[in-house]
């Protein structure tokens, strides 16, 4: 059984996934293989680097939704919710 290498190259590494869903495949993805114990040491740390990326993309995905939440708690409507990071 061989194991495809991740995502890595240095443009995919820098670019946050389209999506919140995608983001999380990929890391389950990486998580996968790295838990093979089958990868190189050099692939493992750029898993290892790809995965912290989309952990970052995904847990800033799931702040910024739970702050949407608050808002609709507190005015009972949804408003679009901007990111200090925008």
């Amino acid at each position: 059984m061989s194991v495809s290498k991740p995502k890595t190259n240095a443009k995919a590494a820098h670019e946050a996934p389209p999506s919140f869903e995608q983001a999380f495949a990929e890391l389950e993805t990486i998580v996968a293989q790295m838990e093979s114990g089958q990868m190189p040491l050099e692939a493992s740390l750029a898993a290892y680097q790809r995965g912290n990326t989309l952990l970052q993309s995904c847990q800033k995905a799931l702040s910024d939704v739970e702050q949407q939440v608050k808002i609709l708690n507190a005015s009972n409507r949804l408003a679009p919710f901007q990111s200090q990071e925008d």
